[in-house]
């Protein structure tokens, strides 16, 4: 599919995500090397820093794919610039997400892309279009984790581990969440160009609720045990304990860090 349409403006990397690349870059070197007065800050900025470029990550794969799909709208939209301000409303895509990693550690889907579906054809390429996204967390989860599971931990400084945790957890969690097959998430959108036309129709107005309900769902203590559970037993699987990530979040959240997870605590 032709993509002659497109500017070279339209793909070329916004200076607001180089700046948030560098400040992960700059903070985890900070945490890795003890070099911050306050490693809990520099795990919080490192942490925050590197699960935003996730979200830009993710809205970019959803983007590049629909691209490559037909839609060379999304040039034009600036979602190929990787600017966390072109993908819908900042509040709703990196500040919600943000203060829900603060409040509860969990991996929040971000903002969206809209994609014109009717420049692409293939229910495949439907799909595969809304599985970029959460495959892109999954892919990070697995770079996150990579230390755990090679048993490459030797010089691993301890502050560094537990932020590589506590993101390995934001990252499992927002690809399990976003591949719910529930209406509004990128699980359903995998699956709703194989459902028949009556179907689509019942189910389109949940869309916008989609996401309310999956967390309404987790405030029921009962579901919210069984979902962590899920979450740990994948991360004991990849070498990582339930210590690592508790402690992980504890550090991020340095204003009230839990005396168990300070060195010799």
């Amino acid at each position: 599919m032709s993509t002659a349409t497109a500017r070279p403006s339209d793909r070329r990397i916004s200076p607001v995500f180089l700046g948030i690349v560098a400040v992960a870059a700059v903070t985890g070197w900070a945490t890795w090397t003890g070099f911050a007065e306050q490693p809990g800050l520099a795990v919080f900025l490192f942490v925050t820093a590197a699960w935003v470029v996730s979200l830009c990550l993710h809205e970019y794969a959803h983007a590049r794919t629909a691209l490559h799909s037909g839609d060379i709208s999304v040039g034009a939209k600036g979602y190929l610039t990787l600017n966390p301000v072109k993908y819908t409303h900042a509040l709703l895509s990196i500040v919600l997400p943000v203060l829900f990693v603060i409040m509860g550690g969990i991996g929040l889907p971000g903002g969206a892309v809209f994609i014109e579906r009717g420049r692409i054809r293939g229910r495949w390429r439907h799909s595969l279009i809304s599985a970029a996204g959460p495959l892109t967390n999954v892919l990070f989860a697995v770079v996150c984790t990579a230390p755990f599971w090679l048993d490459a931990l030797d010089g691993v400084p301890r502050d560094f581990r537990l932020a590589l945790a506590f993101l390995a957890l934001l990252q499992v969690t927002a690809a399990i969440l976003n591949f719910l097959p529930v209406p509004g998430l990128d699980g359903y959108g995998v699956i709703e160009p194989w459902l028949s036309y009556n179907v689509r129709r019942q189910v389109e107005p949940l869309a916008p609720f989609g996401l309310l309900i999956v967390f309404a769902l987790l405030w029921i203590p009962a579901l919210n045990g069984v979902f962590f559970d899920v979450i740990d037993a994948l991360l004991r699987g990849l070498g990582i304990g339930e210590v690592d990530t508790y402690c992980g979040f504890e550090l991020y959240r340095f204003w009230q860090t839990d005396p168990l997870c300070t060195p010799g605590g």
